[in-house]
């Protein structure tokens, strides 16, 4: 087992620590029980990693004396519903489950949304920890406190900002992870040297052969750059009130509304993230807002991780339509995160419609 690496999320109250390490699985345990007086735990986790992963959570936990009760929900975006939530808040009436339970996700971005949505209603809010099991969930989802489920016409429509007491992250799980899941989370990776990172991103331009062969300590290192990057963001704009925690969702507007309109599976959300990041610095160089090189690199790279960059045959006006459901949607105006140079992106307010429809039409 590695020595691992801690990333500390800054919250007042809801302060907590992201613990990243390579075999550190087993010490899920221990891990909750020092954060918590812990009597109770029930584990949400889905059918690709109920075995072995989630069974060695249970099993580590029940060696700390705790009551352990599992529930499995089906794998893939479709989990993310109202009526799985509904389900598993009735599941938590039936296992006793009160104000003291804790609410452990044990899977990828989908379980931890699930779970955390779960847990921030029920009782009208129980404490949570995130065992990621996926690169997206390492890097992403399972840092910053947001949960929540779909409705079937708009991604994440319905949720809440909800903290884990703590984030363990084994990046050893990544063997086992099927190599489509594994390069759509690469995208998110990306997507933090672009926002944030110049220099992140060169390093992943240098090491693009080591993260394709999911070396180590080279994803160790990605994984704590990129859970610091967005604690750094979600320590100034916890619940997106400034616009700041708005540029996380760099290449999202375009990525959700090709979600939504291919059905929510067709794409992964990183495969849509990577062809959304593109559109996007495309729709920026229409506004002469950033330059050829700058979509070029991002093209270069996400190319040479194995992802998709180029727009699915959808339908321009109704991926529009479904643009204007975007949680960025203020006051009635599409807002879009563009880059003005690598490292560095900004929300754009009021950007109009036909430059819109002309990326989603092949003429970026």
């Amino acid at each position: 087992m590695s020595d691992p690496l801690t990333v500390h999320v800054q919250l007042s109250e809801r302060t907590y620590d992201i613990v990243i390490g390579t075999g550190n699985l087993l010490q899920a345990g221990p891990f909750v029980g020092r954060r918590c007086k812990l009597t109770h735990a029930i584990i949400i986790t889905d059918t690709n990693v109920v075995e072995p992963y989630a069974r060695s959570v249970a099993d580590s936990l029940s060696a700390q004396g705790v009551r352990v009760d599992v529930e499995i929900v089906a794998a893939g975006e479709g989990a993310k519903s109202v009526a799985n939530a509904d389900r598993l808040w009735n599941q938590l009436l039936r296992h006793r489950a009160d104000r003291k339970s804790v609410i452990v996700a044990v899977g990828g971005g989908v379980v931890g949304d699930l779970a955390g949505f779960v847990a921030a209603a029920y009782a009208r809010g129980l404490a949570f920890v995130q065992i990621p099991t996926t690169l997206l969930a390492h890097v992403d989802s399972s840092v910053g406190g947001k949960v929540g489920v779909n409705l079937p016409a708009a991604k994440n429509m319905v949720g809440a900002f909800w903290q884990p007491l703590g984030v363990l992250i084994d990046t050893a799980v990544l063997d086992t992870l099927p190599d489509r899941e594994y390069r759509a989370g690469l995208a998110e990776v990306v997507k933090y040297g672009v926002i944030l990172d110049a220099e992140f991103f060169a390093f992943l331009e240098q090491h693009a052969d080591a993260l394709n062969a999911r070396t180590p300590e080279v994803l160790r290192h990605v994984v704590a750059r990129c859970c610091r990057l967005k604690a750094d963001v979600v320590e100034q704009d916890e619940r997106e009130t400034t616009g700041l925690r708005a540029v996380l969702n760099y290449g999202h507007t375009f990525a959700h509304a090709i979600e939504s309109e291919a059905g929510y599976g067709e794409f992964l959300h990183g495969e849509a993230v990577s062809i959304g990041m593109i559109a996007a610095s495309q729709l920026a160089q229409r506004l002469g807002r950033v330059d050829a090189p700058c979509t070029a690199r991002q093209r270069d790279l996400l190319t040479r991780l194995g992802l998709p960059v180029a727009l699915p045959d959808l339908d321009a006006a109704r991926q529009l339509a479904a643009m204007r459901l975007d949680k960025k949607v203020a006051h009635g105006r599409l807002r879009f995160v563009l880059p003005t140079r690598m490292g560095c992106v900004e929300l754009v307010t009021d950007v109009p419609e036909d430059d819109v429809l002309a990326v989603l039409m092949g003429r970026g």
